[in-house]
């Protein structure tokens, strides 16, 4: 999905709008890509986790801007079904890659309740959930494939046709933390994208997305970290920003409101945070973390310094000049 290194993996950048303007994001992808950056990603939420972290610009709009001030690759975690229609999504994702050939792809997942209550339905079980993005994912495709879709099940389509292609559909990748989900999404994705997790849970699912038919499909991870000169910095700005990230999925998917995720995380303390984010103030540190998900099998690494605006350029440039030429060789 990305350029390579010489070593064959890639080293992108993850834009979090929930932490980030989006004029500011903007700037740090430029910022990315002239340090060595290859790729980037961005998330697409209707609202941050918590009040702290205070942000959450429009994905779309946004992918046109960097798209059109990079030259990167691009890929953005969509949740079709509820909060978008898959006819919106597919025309919205051809309209991009028309305009920025083999440089964008998405990444299709269920989705998170505090992003998709504001329609007001009924928030899905997770069962529910698999299976509407199923239907969402088989009418994206076949609209992409420039077929005139009708579809009648958990999600209605009523003969939508896109009038606007790109020569080649972008790569529709499977967004999975759980095994099960992951095997599930190796029967369709055009690859796989996780969040950095345990290695034994990563090789499981690795290994289940495999079994499910993803052999020979490129691997993404994206991978939370914060980094600052100190240690104690670096602790707190995780702290600060991510306390309210680490809870299992089982209870993140279904909490709807950014006071809901403060209150679940009153008592998550500074060290409880390293389940979820790799800090360090050490840069071979890092080095040696990324280099061991590398190891696992993962091709592209996204990486996401959970730290806002202020942060982003100090880890740009640190990690630009040491840890990606470390890893890639370049």
């Amino acid at each position: 999905m990305s350029n390579q290194s010489r070593s064959g993996l890639v080293i992108g950048f993850h834009a979090s709008h929930e932490q980030v303007p989006p004029s500011a994001l903007l700037r740090s992808v430029v910022a990315a890509e002239a340090a060595g950056f290859q790729a980037a990603t961005c998330s697409d939420h209707f609202a941050p986790w918590s009040s702290q972290q205070g942000n959450s610009g429009f994905a779309w709009s946004w992918l046109g801007a960097a798209l059109q001030a990079s030259g990167l690759r691009f890929g953005v975690v969509n949740a079709p079904g509820q909060r978008y229609h898959p006819a919106i999504v597919a025309q919205a994702a051809a309209t991009l890659t028309e305009m920025f050939p083999e440089r964008f792809w998405m990444a299709l997942g269920s989705g998170e309740a505090s992003n998709e209550h504001i329609t007001g339905d009924r928030w899905p079980t997770k069962a529910e959930r698999t299976a509407r993005l199923g239907e969402a994912v088989a009418v994206i495709r076949a609209l992409l494939a420039g077929e005139t879709v009708s579809h009648d099940g958990l999600v209605k389509v009523d003969r939508a046709k896109l009038w606007t292609l790109p020569d080649q559909p972008p790569k529709l990748v499977g967004a999975a933390i759980s095994t099960e989900t992951a095997a599930w999404v190796g029967s369709w994705a055009d690859g796989l994208i996780t969040i950095n997790q345990p290695h034994d849970k990563l090789r499981a699912v690795i290994d289940a997305f495999r079994a499910g038919g993803g052999e020979g499909k490129p691997l993404c991870l994206q991978v939370h970290l914060s980094w600052a000169a100190d240690e104690e910095a670096a602790l707190a700005v995780a702290h600060d920003q991510w306390r309210t990230n680490v809870f299992d999925a089982a209870l993140a998917f279904e909490l709807e409101l950014p006071e809901q995720f403060e209150a679940a995380a009153r008592f998550v303390a500074r060290e409880d945070v390293r389940s979820a984010v790799l800090v360090s103030s050490d840069l071979g540190q890092h080095t040696a973390w990324l280099g061991e998900y590398a190891g696992l099998g993962f091709d592209e690494l996204y990486l996401h310094e959970v730290g806002q605006a202020e942060h982003q350029q100090p880890f740009i440039d640190a990690f630009g000049s040491k840890v990606i030429p470390a890893l890639t060789g370049s």
